[in-house]
């Protein structure tokens, strides 16, 4: 059985951009626990290279980003939530400068560099690790607030609602979650009167990610099982230009590279392709280019295609992308004067739970924000640098949310604690690596970038399969780190396969061969637990 529950007024699940957002809009009336899978700055927050998308440059509009997330998202975007996220943006800006963010600067004003599917310069970065500069500034804020409680090396396994209840109210609430304590290899009780839930993507479901390596979709895989709808899950995001190497597989080489003026090419040949493709060529938004990369390589049996930014000055390079440039050097590739060979990896989760404007989910006292939401921002495609800035926007209006409505969030009634009497530890954690490895790749061969509905089906057959030995070995042995994982790998996966066998189009990230074309009006794919 598990201790004694920690108790706070609200419990916010991940330590990246949106949660140390929501954390420290709250921190100044309430107790704030945040916990983490792993190291506080291990999330997607840190691995962002490019920057954060804002109207800053003058003869820029909200209007023109207003157009071009839509453009992207292929019209599945919900307008207001795209205009309330684009019009925040330049005061996420102001406040993160605020925090100590270095944006990088040109003269009096900010750096600004443009990014595939953008009609303008609107890219704030601090060099081409915004992400990490960011991650930094708000964990000092959060460390210094002493209302808010840092907890690292916490794998939650389940939300903890009214059915955990010493005695059942039946109204659906959450009033926590349960943890494995990494340290004491014990499960822990967390209760709050409010959860937040920003736990990232479910890029790890794929053999190749540029997601971190704790992206199992932790949170979207506990809000369905817990009674949360499931959105546009089908629309995985593909960045274009991953670091084709065989020792490192997960380098992102930032979408920047192509907006300073590097050109996509066939290998040997020399041909730069893109023009031949879209009229806006590399700077086309990521669906079209991880497209068209994956196109040549499968028409020409290449195993990659050709980054070239080597035709820039060299000093402009090494300024630009002074991280990139370090590390393909520690490779052997010079960028000033060779091309870098890269591949299209999965990158972003544009579907996940839904959410309203105030970031509330279908559940009593859950909120959620960042990449685990379908908040109706990124629609069927996100737009390049929007996901730092969702997080910002996000996360202080679900802290605005819990703060106007504090009144109407009860503190937590008594919770049964995490009951381990009946299980043992397993001798057979063969089985666990077995099964992520067959899941990451089946989902990377069957539900990629281009599908068809027998692709679709067979990863669904593996998944069913899948499903009772992996929920047969949850019931019978003590929880690890990578039992929680793989059981909402499994989860995430089937998630992403039933979206993507419900809609009967191509639209935007979801690409079928048995649907070439794209609907007149375009809906949501919401899944109903």
């Amino acid at each position: 059985m598990t201790d004694a529950p920690h108790s706070s007024d609200v419990l916010v699940i991940g330590s990246g951009a949106a949660g140390l957002t929501a954390a420290l809009n709250l921190a100044a009336r309430f107790k704030v626990t945040v916990i983490a899978k792993g190291a506080l700055n291990e999330g997607s927050t840190a691995w962002a290279q490019g920057g954060i998308a804002a109207v800053l440059e003058p003869g820029d509009t909200f209007e023109s980003h207003i157009e071009d997330t839509m453009i992207a998202g292929a019209g599945l975007n919900d307008r207001a939530t795209v205009e309330m996220v684009v019009e925040n943006a330049p005061v996420a800006i102001q406040r993160l400068t605020k925090l100590g963010v270095p944006f990088n600067t040109d003269g009096n004003a900010l750096h600004l560099t443009r990014e595939g599917g953008h009609s303008h310069r609107r890219i704030v970065h601090v060099d081409d690790a915004t992400g990490m500069a960011v991650q930094e500034a708000l964990l000092k804020a959060a460390r210094a607030n002493p209302n808010i409680t840092l907890v690292p090396d916490m794998v939650v396994i389940d939300l903890a609602t009214s059915r955990h209840e010493m005695r059942y109210s039946g109204a659906g609430h959450v009033w926590g979650v349960y943890a494995f304590n990494r340290a004491t290899n014990r499960v822990e009780l967390f209760t709050a009167n409010a959860t937040v839930l920003a736990t990232g993507g479910a890029g790890r479901t794929y053999l190749f990610s540029t997601a971190p390596k704790g992206a199992t979709g932790d949170g979207i895989a506990m809000a369905w099982r817990a009674g949360c709808r499931i959105s546009n899950m089908e629309m995985m995001q593909f960045h274009p230009t991953c670091l084709y190497n065989l020792e490192v597989k997960n380098f992102l080489i930032t979408e920047a590279v192509r907006g300073e003026g590097g050109h996509l090419k066939i290998p040997r040949a020399g041909h730069r392709f893109m023009p031949d493709v879209d009229p806006r060529a590399e700077l086309a938004p990521r669906d079209v280019v991880a497209r068209a990369i994956d196109h040549e390589i499968k028409r020409l049996g290449l195993d990659y295609v050709h980054l070239d930014i080597s035709h820039m000055p060299p000093e402009f390079v090494r300024e630009h992308f002074p991280t990139i440039h370090a590390r393909l050097l520690d490779l052997d590739i010079d960028m000033t004067r060779e091309p870098i060979p890269v591949v299209p990896a999965q990158h972003y989760t544009c579907g996940g739970i839904v959410i309203d404007r105030d970031g509330r989910t279908d559940l009593p006292a859950l909120y959620a924000a960042g990449e685990c939401t379908q908040s109706g921002l990124h629609g069927a495609n996100r737009l390049a640098s929007n996901s730092l800035l969702e997080c910002f926007v996000f996360g202080e209006a679900v802290a605005d949310h819990i703060a106007a409505h504090w009144d109407t969030l009860p503190p937590p009634p008594p919770i049964r604690a995490w009951d381990e009497s009946r299980v043992t530890d397993s001798d057979e954690e063969v089985v666990i690596k077995q099964n992520w490895t067959e899941i990451r790749r089946f989902m990377w061969n069957y539900v990629g970038i281009v599908r068809s509905t027998k692709r679709l089906e067979r990863a669904a057959h593996r998944i069913a399969m899948l499903r009772d030995e992996v929920n047969d070995y949850y019931g019978h042995f003590r929880v690890t780190p990578d039992l929680i994982e793989l059981r909402n790998l499994l989860e995430s996966a089937d998630l992403i396969v039933r979206s993507a066998l419900h809609r009967k189009e191509s639209r935007g990230l979801h690409y079928t061969l048995d649907y070439p074309e794209t609907l007149a009006e375009p809906v949501d794919t919401i899944l109903v637990p």
